[in-house]
């Protein structure tokens, strides 16, 4: 899924092992918001360290960010 919109100014950033590019100025709720499908099913980690849910709308993504998007799995 694109989670750019050309007009604007974009990033590159590295999702899970991947080079994608994302809009200047995106955070970490809007790049999950148009990329991940439920959101409440994963968990983000930048640069190594996990970003609470509570910090998604003030993490502002920077050139050359490391994420790691981890999905919840349930078992029974």
């Amino acid at each position: 899924m694109s989670t750019v919109d050309r007009s604007e100014p974009v990033i590159e950033v590295l999702v899970n092992g991947e080079a994608r590019s994302v809009t200047e100025g995106a955070t970490v709720a809007a790049w999950v918001a148009s990329a991940v499908g439920d959101p409440r099913t994963v968990a983000i980690e930048r640069n190594g360290e996990i970003v609470p849910r509570s910090r998604w709308e003030s993490t502002v993504l920077e050139p050359g960010d490391r994420l790691e998007v981890v999905g919840f799995v349930q078992g029974g």
